[in-house]
């Protein structure tokens, strides 16, 4: 029996129609935002990894949300095992330059550009990169923390990353070239066979045992930090997630809370989150792209009445 040809309903696409048709939708999609925007002026945006990883930051998760690498640190394995404290600064210190020599790229500076025009009314961030504040952006408030400080655990000193990076050269210098893949909060997987011999920095004025000033897994976010971002949600008029899944519980809360107030979300990310059923809008496209052509849409700084 001679095959039945394809119905008009149900036509076969080539790739580069197929290509075609997803460009078109990325473009409407971007449209739909920039109206999003305009209807709701005063945002509340939350960001995560998925804005740094054009300044060659990776990512944790793939498109679905799955760990792309073994899960960060938990905050009990640093502060109870030795072995765990000597794991983790190896690694820091082998993917810490990645983070310290990252420029802000297209995204940053349209948050940046954003802000200025007066929409923004606070970001917030789940990345500790601190490119947000080197692309521009004034307000910000660091759920995470910030991984260019080091805090001593016993006197409560604080110290430059970088200087704690000299440490870690001098005092390991078979670690000085080595290269591994890097992750979103400076780690990186780092596979050393004598991680017995090497030597964890401790702090310079007492001693005492040092901490990133971030918050690992299994450790809350410092409660000034999350009342200071509710405060920024009750008062804004919608919500914007750019870059991120949204599948750790500090990030997706807001948006729990959001949809509770009633207040529209849109997010721009590529790939699944955990908040999808609750977004009004969203935008699968590379975060610096949907986020310049809404700076150039919204150029005129104006005032809240």
């Amino acid at each position: 029996m001679p095959e039945s040809p394809a119905s008009p309903e149900s036509p076969t696409l080539s790739p580069a129609a197929c290509a075609a048709v997803a460009d078109g939708a990325q473009a409407d999609s971007i449209t739909a935002l920039c109206d999003f925007v305009s209807r709701y002026r005063r945002l509340f945006v939350l960001t995560g990894a998925g804005v740094s990883t054009a300044s060659g930051i990776p990512g944790y998760r793939d498109t679905n949300g799955d760990w792309m690498r073994a899960q960060p640190i938990q905050l009990q394995a640093f502060l109870g095992s030795e072995a765990a404290r000597r794991r983790y600064w190896a690694r820091s210190m082998v993917g810490w330059p990645v983070l310290s020599n990252a420029e802000p790229n297209a995204a940053h500076q349209a948050l940046a550009a954003l802000e200025a025009t007066g929409c923004i009314a606070r970001l917030v961030t789940q990345n500790v990169d601190g490119l947000h504040q080197r692309a521009g952006s004034a307000d910000v408030i660091e759920l995470h923390g910030s991984i260019d400080r080091v805090g001593c655990l016993a006197c409560g000193a604080e110290h430059a990353r970088t200087t704690i990076q000299h440490m870690l050269a001098r005092d390991n210098p078979a670690l000085v070239d080595a290269v591994a893949a890097p992750s979103a909060d400076g780690d990186a997987h780092l596979e050393w066979h004598a991680l017995d011999a090497f030597r964890v920095p401790t702090c310079p004025h007492c001693g005492g045992m040092l901490k990133p000033s971030v918050v690992f897994f299994g450790e809350n976010v410092p409660r000034v930090r999350v009342e200071a971002a509710t405060e920024a949600l009750e008062a804004a008029d919608a919500m914007l997630v750019v870059g991120s899944s949204l599948m750790v519980y500090s990030g997706y809360r807001f948006c729990v809370w959001a949809e509770r107030a009633g207040l529209p979300i849109a997010c721009v990310n590529l790939g699944r989150t955990r908040a999808d059923a609750l977004l009004a809008l969203k935008v699968q496209a590379p975060c610096g792209e949907a986020l310049t052509a809404l700076a150039a849409h919204v150029a005129t700084p104006f005032s809240y009445r």
